[in-house]
């Protein structure tokens, strides 16, 4: 170690200018120290707070791993063998953490200490020592001026002994703080190096002692739990290569189509519709009331499940049932001009919703799905095979027709049908079946009255007035006066067919089979609204707009009639055709429709109109019946609980649809 420089105590007491130059080399250099020494602390510092900062993140880190097994994650199944290592990993840091708290103790106590000190202790001294040495220089320079302004004339002995001992007594204590100040200063040169070596030493070796007992501890038990983790690291990395690889081509061929797969309606001229479904989900668009003439219409995910109609909005996790779908039924509508709108209602008619879907084949294909399910097809062995086999049958059994001329040549090349069961199972043909309907009939989905009706209704002759609907006043004012009875209904017609007998109400049951089952393979879903009057000599459908009569029977000649058994809006009538010879049987031809009320008041009104047939024959049984029945005023018509005017105006305009 070489030499260091020196301030001679021989020199203080004379205190000369080089002495007091050499003196400021000193305090400059112990001024430099101290600020140095202030940097470096805070370095030290730094490293420890580093230190212990490390060891208070790896207990916060050994908790942490230990609280993977307590979390419930959504997708966690399969993750035991992650718990197990990250628990061992926790034992691990654990065993580090007590490694990095032993360390963080050993450079407080090597490291910061010393240089605390150092500064505290030796530099702090050498502030004191110079202030002090500053004091006594200055009241050394006071005494020594006091000593020159003795006077020269007049010597006072008593004032000259006091100044002289002052002045000794100054350079005694200038003296005194002026060795004490060397020393502390040349001692500064050698606790300088000191001071700078110690921490550093002490830091390494607390590091070395650290590496080592971390070497000690990473045995060949860690070594080999390591290489298990690394091995399982890489596997799943490896898993997630592929996958990712799998996610791209995959990514890749369902780019590659064509556009027209993001287009709602990309073939709506002639799309592939699925009729056979017993099973849908997709988004539709729902109506809703917001007021008492708003609507809205909110974009929702429904789907079937059983024969419910489930609806789950987004973020929803599990979605709730909208409509029981068994026995209801399905129309298409025409809603605030929107298209692909259908309707579901209940078979009570009290729930009714409307939906919109967002093309044409999805449209098809919800009113095909919905109909299977109404039909309860879910519930057989084979749902699949018992809808393909019904919409086959149905296909084969009916052709629609829409005037009442029936095509004779078609229907010898038709297969025997299959009847549509309201419970979705296509029955074999039976004794019964075939006795009651002709197989291959075909069904008539509306009634148009031919132009020729109204030329012959006008050509009454001479230059009489007549009424342009085909009826003279004197003929509506006698069938006014001459009726006991009249009754107007707000129907739908929904089909006609000829049938084989009416000896009992199920051929009007199977003929609503067949017409529902018509209108559902060749989506025929909508229908004019039309009044059924019910007098006591006929039945008449009128048009709403026109009051022109599209069809007409008489009472007497309507052999049975029935309401449907599950959907009380169903009902259905028999009537009798004219008989053209004794060897041909009269024809039969069943009449379905909807109506806005139940079924069973038609039923009971036609009933009530062929009672008064018969008992018009005998004047006493016609006074007994009259009496047990209210009348009108004028003591002319009989009143029933009837639909009022504003009822069938106000249904007239919510629009002329259909629900079968």
């Amino acid at each position: 170690m070489p030499a260091v420089h020196r301030l001679l105590l021989e020199d203080a007491l004379q205190d000369s200018p080089q002495t007091r130059s050499l003196l400021s080399v000193f305090e400059e250099d112990a001024g430099t120290l101290t600020d140095y020494t202030n940097q470096l602390l805070q370095s030290l510092q730094r490293v420890f707070g580093a230190q212990n900062e490390m060891s208070l993140a790896t207990q916060q880190l050994s908790k942490q791993l230990l609280e993977y097994e307590k979390q419930n994650f959504a997708l966690g199944k399969g993750d035991e063998e992650v718990i197990s290592t990250l628990q061992d990993f926790s034992e691990v840091v654990d065993e580090l953490n007590t490694l990095h708290t032993e360390l963080a103790n050993q450079l407080a106590d090597r490291m910061v200490f010393p240089m605390i000190q150092f500064r505290e202790k030796d530099l702090t001294e050498i502030s004191t020592l110079k202030d002090i040495f500053a004091i006594a220089s200055s009241e050394h320079d006071a005494s020594m001026a006091k000593y020159s302004r003795l006077p020269k004339r007049r010597e006072n002995e008593k004032l000259k002994t006091e100044v002289v001992g002052e002045v000794a007594y100054s350079r005694r204590k200038q003296h005194q703080a002026s060795m004490q100040y060397y020393c502390a200063l040349n001692a500064l040169q050698y606790r300088k190096r000191v001071a700078m070596l110690q921490p550093m030493l002490g830091y390494t070796q607390a590091q070395v002692n650290f590496f080592k007992k971390g070497m000690d501890m990473a045995s060949k038990k860690m070594e080999s739990f390591l290489s298990s983790v690394t091995s399982m690291n890489q596997s799943i990395q490896s898993q997630l290569d592929s996958e990712a690889e799998a996610m791209r081509q995959a990514q890749r061929e369902l780019l590659s189509v064509e556009d027209s797969i993001y287009m709602p309606d990309q073939d709506a001229s002639n799309p592939l519709i699925n009729r056979n479904l017993i099973q849908k989900a997709g988004y539709l668009n729902i109506r809703s009331k917001t007021g008492l003439v708003t609507t809205s219409w909110d974009r929702l995910y429904f789907f079937t499940q059983g024969g419910n109609l489930m609806c789950q909005p987004r973020g929803a996790v599990a979605g709730g049932m909208v409509l029981d779908l068994d026995n209801s039924s399905v129309m298409a509508v025409d809603c605030e001009d929107r298209r692909y709108c259908f309707q579901i209602t209940s078979p009570d008619g009290k729930t009714c919703i409307t939906l919109q879907a967002e093309s044409k084949k999805e449209y098809e294909e919800w009113i095909c799905s919905l109909n299977n399910i109404s039909r309860q097809i879910y519930l057989t062995d084979n749902p699949e095979a018992v809808a393909i086999r019904l919409n086959q049958t149905a296909i084969q059994a009916v052709t629609p027709i829409t005037s009442f001329e029936k095509r004779h040549d078609t229907c010898a090349e038709r297969v025997k049908p299959v009847a549509v069961e309201p419970s979705g199972v296509a029955p074999q043909d039976t004794p019964d079946s075939l006795e009651m309907i002709t197989p291959g009939t075909p069904i008539q989905f509306d009634i148009m009255m031919p132009a020729s009706e109204f030329l012959d209704q006008n050509r009454a002759g001479g230059g009489r007035r007549t009424n342009p609907f085909g009826e003279s006043e004197d003929d509506c004012a006698a069938q006014s006066e001459d009726s006991l009875l009249h009754q107007m209904f707000v129907v739908r017609f929904l089909g006609s067919m000829a049938v084989r007998s009416h000896r009992s109400k199920e051929v009007i049951y199977e003929a609503m089979r067949q017409v529902l089952a018509a209108r559902a393979i060749h989506n025929i879903f909508r229908t004019a609204e039309s009044h059924l009057v019910v007098t006591s000599k006929s039945l008449q459908l009128i048009d709403p707009q026109t009051q022109v009569p599209r069809i007409s029977f008489q009472l007497r000649d309507v052999v049975q009639f029935a309401a449907h058994q599950e959907n009380r809006r169903l009902m259905g009538f028999v009537v009798e055709g004219p008989e053209i010879s004794e060897e041909v049987e009269p024809s039969l031809s069943t009449y379905v429709f909807e109506s806005n009320t139940e079924g069973e008041k038609i039923c009971y009104t036609i009933s009530l109109g062929k009672e008064l047939i018969e008992a018009e024959k005998d004047p006493e049984a016609l006074a007994l019946l009259m009496k047990s029945m209210p009348l009108t005023s004028d003591g002319k018509f009989l009143v029933l609980e009837s639909e009022t005017v504003g009822a069938v105006q106000n249904g007239a305009e919510e629009g002329l649809e259909s629900e079968a």
